[in-house]
C-alpha cells in the first residue's frame, strides 16, 4: 500500500498557518481556467517578480497531487519542468478573479472549489 498523505503533511507544514486575510475566499469556486478539475489539486499562481521559488516548488510537487502553474502579470517566468505554467492576460485575469493579494499564492482545491489558501512568503521550515 502505497501512502501519499506524508509528502502533503510535509506541504501543509511548509505553508504554514493561512494567512490570506480573507481575500481569497475559502469554499468557492475557481475562476474559469483552462484545466480539466481534479478531485484533489494544488494551484500555484506566481509572477516574475516572486524571487526563488525552489523550495515550494519542490514540496508542492512532491505532495502526490496535480500541480497547476498560474503566471501572472505578463511576463513570462518558468515552472518546474513537467508543469506547463498558464500565462497570459487569461491567467492575471484569473488570479485578480480570485483577489489574491500577493504572489505566489497557493491554493489546495478540492472539487473545484478552494479548501485552503496562503499567500506571500511561506517560512514554514521541514527540518
Amino acid at each position: 500500500m502505497t501512502r501519499k498523505g506524508a509528502p502533503l503533511l510535509s506541504l501543509l507544514l511548509l505553508l504554514g498557518i493561512s494567512d490570506a486575510g480573507g481575500l481569497v475566499r475559502l469554499g468557492e469556486p475557481l475562476p474559469a481556467h483552462p484545466w480539466q478539475d481534479e478531485d484533489r489539486e494544488v494551484v500555484v499562481v506566481y509572477s516574475h517578480d516572486c524571487g526563488d521559488l525552489g523550495g515550494l516548488w519542490q514540496a508542492v510537487m512532491q505532495a502526490g497531487l496535480p500541480v497547476r502553474a498560474v503566471n501572472a502579470e505578463d511576463i513570462p517566468t518558468a515552472a518546474p519542468k513537467g508543469v506547463t505554467p498558464w500565462r497570459g492576460k487569461e491567467a492575471t485575469h484569473f488570479a485578480r478573479q480570485l483577489k489574491v493579494s500577493a504572489y505566489p499564492t497557493v491554493l489546495l482545491v478540492q472539487g473545484g472549489r478552494i479548501l485552503n489558501a496562503w499567500e506571500g512568503d511561506f517560512t514554514g521550515h521541514l527540518d
